[in-house]
């Protein structure tokens, strides 16, 4: 199978293999509904290098089962009915429309995860490069086919499944323009539950498909691993603060780790190389100080650089 049965388009990117790891700031609903926050969260990203913020969409009244509608909670915003929390965290269209506008000023693209084909409809109203499938949202066939008739290119989570599931969620969507992410679904997961090694599972499960990565784990080095192992997407939860009022704040990163993550991915994608053994220019000279027998073999030839 040739790399090109594995590269992706994004709006103007290609993501796969040989090509740049695509970087993706998963802001879902750690905004708390606040417009300001989500400029905040998107300026985080775009400094730190990412390619892409992703938020979460809902209808509230298909998402939140009836019986949980009418239960209070205790929110920032005061004690009030879930029904009305979900509303309260959601952004309208009007509302997406600015982060729209922000995100083209800053040269970011942006996202989201829809749970519903109502939020499906609402998000095509807008150039997006891609839809994504929460883990939670892999077994919901109605919503698998909405999203393969938009004709983008879809991301698709697969926490919290088994091989069957994930792979009935492929012939739903069809592989030709899918990318899997290998996750755990538990905030925050643990290292020992991460299973990293699925993403060479999977690479070999869907070898015209290309695999990344969606980590909910606190710290940086196993999102690195995942990289080192042969994702080519990645997302993690992005916060402002990780002792903001939120379920999903403190599995997230906040701009500091963020930056590091983006700079430490981008080392690692250099530091890969394309697996071909060569001998560097660099090394002729230390090759000539400290090889003390040349070898039977004629010396070797400093490696040239790769034509751009």
């Amino acid at each position: 199978m040739t790399q090109g049965n594995r590269l992706r388009n994004f709006g103007d990117r290609v993501v796969g293999p040989g090509r740049p790891v695509y970087i993706t700031g998963e802001i879902g609903i750690n905004h708390n509904g606040d417009l300001e926050n989500a400029f905040a969260l998107i300026d985080a990203a775009a400094e730190a290098g990412c390619d892409a913020v992703k938020f979460q969409k809902r209808t509230p009244e298909i998402c939140t089962p009836r019986d949980q509608w009418d239960i209070e909670r205790d929110t920032p915003w005061g004690r009030m009915t879930y029904i009305d929390y979900r509303h309260r965290v959601e952004f309208n269209e009007e509302q997406y429309r600015a982060i729209d506008e922000y995100c083209a000023k800053r040269g970011i693209h942006w996202f989201a995860s829809p749970w519903d084909t109502e939020a499906v409809e609402f998000l095509e109203q807008f150039d997006v490069p891609a839809h994504k499938v929460a883990s939670a949202s892999l077994t919901d066939d109605e919503l698998l086919r909405a999203l393969r008739a938009t004709g983008r290119t879809v991301i698709l989570s697969t926490g919290m499944s088994t091989p069957k599931q994930i792979r009935h969620a492929v012939e739903v969507l069809g592989s030709e323009n899918i990318l899997l992410c290998h996750a755990t679904s538990t905030y925050p997961a643990k290292a020992e539950e991460l299973n990293l090694r699925v993403i060479h599972t999977l690479q070999a499960e869907y070898p015209n498909v290309p695999i990344g990565y969606s980590g909910h784990e606190t710290g940086l080095q196993t999102t690195l691993a995942a990289v080192a192992l042969g994702a080519t997407f990645v997302e993690r939860h992005i916060t402002l603060d990780r002792a903001m009022w939120g379920s999903d704040q403190a599995a997230s990163v906040e701009p500091q780790g963020l930056q590091r993550l983006v700079r430490d991915i981008r080392i690692i994608e250099d530091s890969l190389g394309d697996g071909v053994k060569k001998v560097y220019e660099s090394e002729l000279g230390p090759m000539k100080k400290l090889r003390r027998v040349k070898g039977v073999v004629a010396e070797a030839e400093p490696a040239q650089p790769a034509s751009v």
